[in-house]
């Protein structure tokens, strides 16, 4: 993990310190009753930076060259909260929690600026509608994308030993894949691709057909054979859950089985995600949590 600054920022004067709830819907629990108390104003703090550094790049109908500048803008904002600056206005909600966060528990930034590294890829790949040429390839974004997130809550438990690192980001690679699943029906049209140019190939899958959402045999094969990937990468990282004590293991319990049970949805389409997004309903939620206690 990278070292932690020696001198955090102090939060500015008269700049907002607490986190907006989570509302956005997800798979998962997001600082959720279950996690610790004292760490559910910085957990949501990373969490509003992430979810609005994700829709600068994916939402509403801005261009590429807005989208990028304002991943720019909001790195730089970044930047000067990092360094002691007041939040800018027009971030102000975001960046006061942080810089909060970064001063309360001593955050590493570069995990923050690994987070829009991934997001301006993201606009850049699907501007060009470019594919990942492979698993590694693809693996390499989750390490961006996703794993800093898992990296910043085990620096806030206090936990990070190479092995448990190695499980959250074994997790939340395994997340971010699932959610690539469960949204080809949404990600396919808008010309972001997500399976891998050797995975079509080996199961003998072209381009078009997923462009036009059009289900073949081979397609269902794809989806199935990336769905065991993701799942068995999840149970890789399983094991991180007994590391955890109290609340935070028991909301990590949580969030491995919201993910592995998106997976079962898939897998139950047999393909057919395709064409349309599995969502968890409420009584999946209690399934979740009948699993959590089993494990």
């Amino acid at each position: 993990m990278p070292a932690v600054t020696s001198t955090p920022p102090s939060p500015s004067a008269g700049a907002p310190t607490l986190a907006a709830p989570v509302t956005h819907y997800e798979n998962f629990p997001v600082a959720s009753l279950l996690c610790p108390p004292r760490l559910r104003q910085p957990i949501a703090a990373i969490y509003a930076f992430a979810r609005t550094a994700d829709d600068i790049a994916d939402e509403g109908q801005a261009s590429a060259a807005e989208r990028l500048a304002d991943l720019a803008a909001y790195r730089a904002e970044l930047r000067a909260v990092a360094g002691g600056h007041p939040p800018g206005a027009r971030w102000a909600a975001v960046f006061g929690p942080l810089q909060r966060a970064l001063h309360d528990h001593g955050l590493p930034v570069p995990l923050l600026k690994d987070l829009l590294d991934a997001f301006a890829q993201d606009v850049a790949m699907t501007e060009s509608h470019a594919s990942y040429a492979d698993r590694t390839q693809l693996l390499d974004y989750c390490r961006r994308s996703a794993n800093p997130v898992g990296r910043l809550l085990l620096h806030l438990y206090g936990l990070r030993d190479e092995a448990a690192l190695a499980e959250s980001d074994a997790i939340c690679s395994a997340l971010q894949l699932i959610n690539f699943w469960q949204d080809l029906s949404v990600d396919l049209p808008r010309g972001r691709h997500y399976l891998t140019d050797a995975d079509c190939a080996a199961h003998g899958v072209a381009r078009a057909d997923l462009a036009a959402l059009r289900r073949t045999p081979g397609s269902d094969r794809l989806i199935l054979d990336c769905a065991t990937w993701a799942r068995e990468l999840m149970l890789q990282g399983a094991p991180l859950v007994h590391r955890l004590s109290g609340r935070a293991g028991w909301e990590l319990r949580l969030v491995v089985q919201g993910g592995l049970c998106v997976l079962d949805k898939v897998e139950a389409l047999g393909g057919a995600s395709l064409c349309s997004r599995p969502t968890l309903k409420p009584f999946d939620w209690l399934r979740m949590a009948g699993r959590a206690v089993g494990m």
